[in-house]
């Protein structure tokens, strides 16, 4: 009894794993007959597929392949990173000038208060003191 539970395991097992790689594997990378038989092969023959499919059909040599990241690694390769780069500097350079002309007409405005203090007085009509 323990021996026929733990042989239907094991059959259940291989099958799973076998449907599973076979599912996950690119269908450029089969070898033999296509993806889709493959999957029929595995269906219809379940532990016999299953090890046809890890001895002939799976690619060779090719272990997990490492994730491609979606983003360039270095920031000069990233056009987002350069996208903000150019907004924060063009930012910067607006600041800059809008600085430059606030100073200006604080200067202007304490000029005038300044020429409105030196100016005439109100019984010198003439300008004279």
């Amino acid at each position: 009894m323990l021996f026929r539970v733990a042989l239907a395991v094991a059959v259940l097992v291989i099958f799973v794993y076998g449907l599973v790689d076979v599912i996950r594997t690119e269908g450029r990378l089969t070898r033999g007959i296509s993806k889709p038989a493959w999957i029929i092969v595995m269906i219809i023959l379940p532990v016999l597929g299953a090890i046809l499919w890890l001895l002939i059909g799976r690619p060779r040599g090719t272990g997990p392949q490492p994730q491609a990241y979606p983003h360039p690694t270095a920031p000069d390769d990233d056009p987002d990173f350069l996208r903000n780069l150019e907004a924060r500097r063009r930012n910067q350079a607006e600041a800059e000038r809008l600085r430059k002309l606030k100073d200006e007409l604080d200067a202007k405005a304490r000029e005038d208060d300044r020429k409105g203090q030196r100016g005439t007085d109100e019984h010198d009509n003439d300008g004279l003191k």
